[in-house]
């Protein structure tokens, strides 16, 4: 489950999703693990769901729902993402009947109590779910103007005149964000390779650096000018070899630092997707049980009924009926 993302295979997983709360979950989780594909995301569930029937549209609201909510304290890219194409959602849902509808406009009162998106946007999506695409009597007016650089402000000139405001942050990847395998497969492969403490010649080299660059006392013993300036070229050579050496371990240091922040977001992601097979597992074990039992009873059932092959012929012992001719005598 924890595969790198690919568009096939999102593709793949979203024409396997069925409204259980387990396959929901499983796929939310997925695609919180690879938020930083949100973007392509959002644009491949959008154009999935417009090509689904309408049994499953509601299914792919459902996992937004799930993936927008629990991913919020991660960071608000999903949930802006997603605000972006939910609108051509509404709208190509609200043909759908009567009981999906009412399903979505309870999702769109959960989201408004619980601050997933303001007012005037749930009014949007309201608006959408009802209306479809008819064309408004008059569209809004809506002018973007530069703010900060993670920043949008929107001006909205309603179709009643007013006016309002609204200041949107650019989606962003979090720093945290867990790697893909192939990422941390790369930065533990970079560990092996070019790094300072295995680099065994320049080591060696500063083993064999004189005692009389790195001791003082030594220096009282220098007697002439000659030995004085070999001793500083000397000196001059150990400071160049030790600090470009020291930096590499800086950088090295450093790369350990990131690999071991990859890997413990990794593994903890691995242990949420671990923890969700498992439910999965004991879900669908359960399930096989109960098949299992059935499968025995219907055995026992079957032995235990008649076997109409078996059953003697009605009409055995019995005078044979008349014929057509002996009926019809005078």
């Amino acid at each position: 489950m924890a595969g790198g993302f690919t568009e096939n295979a999102f593709i793949k997983k979203l024409s396997e999703l069925n409204n259980s709360s387990q396959s929901i979950q499983t796929l939310s989780l997925w695609l919180i693990h690879h938020r930083k594909h949100y973007s392509t995301v959002a644009k491949i569930w959008i154009r999935e769901l417009i090509k689904a029937k309408d049994a499953k549209k509601l299914t792919f609201m459902y996992l937004a729902n799930d993936v927008i909510q629990n991913s919020k304290k991660k960071g608000p890219e999903y949930g802006q993402e997603f605000s972006l194409h939910l609108k051509k959602a509404f709208e190509n849902m609200s043909k759908c009947d009567e009981k999906t509808k009412n399903n979505l406009d309870r999702l769109l009162t959960i989201w408004n109590d619980r601050g997933i998106y303001d007012s005037v946007l749930i009014s949007e999506f309201q608006r959408a779910l009802v209306l479809g695409n008819e064309p408004p009597n008059k569209k809004a007016k809506v002018k973007e103007r530069g703010r900060k650089k993670s920043e949008t402000e929107k001006i909205v000139e309603n179709s009643d005149g007013s006016i309002e405001t609204h200041i949107q942050l650019s989606p962003h990847t979090p720093a945290g964000d867990p790697p893909e395998p192939e990422e941390l497969i790369r930065a533990i492969q970079d560990l092996e390779v070019n790094i300072a403490s295995s680099d065994e010649i320049v080591r060696e080299r500063i083993a064999k650096l004189p005692r009389e660059v790195s001791e003082v006392s030594l220096i009282s013993k220098i007697e002439d000018k000659d030995a004085a300036e070999k001793l500083s070229a000397q000196v001059g050579e150990a400071v160049h070899l030790l600090t470009q050496y020291n930096n590499r371990l800086v950088l090295e240091m450093e790369h350990r630092k990131k690999v071991s922040v990859m890997m413990r977001d990794f593994l903890h992601v691995q242990e949420e997707l671990l923890a969700q097979a498992e439910r999965n597992c004991e879900e669908y074990q359960e399930k096989l049980l109960k098949v299992y039992t059935v499968r025995t009873e219907l055995h026992n059932h079957i032995r235990n009924l008649p076997d109409l092959t078996q059953l003697p012929n009605v009409t055995d012992g019995l005078a044979p009926l008349p014929s057509a001719e002996h009926l019809f005598m005078q």
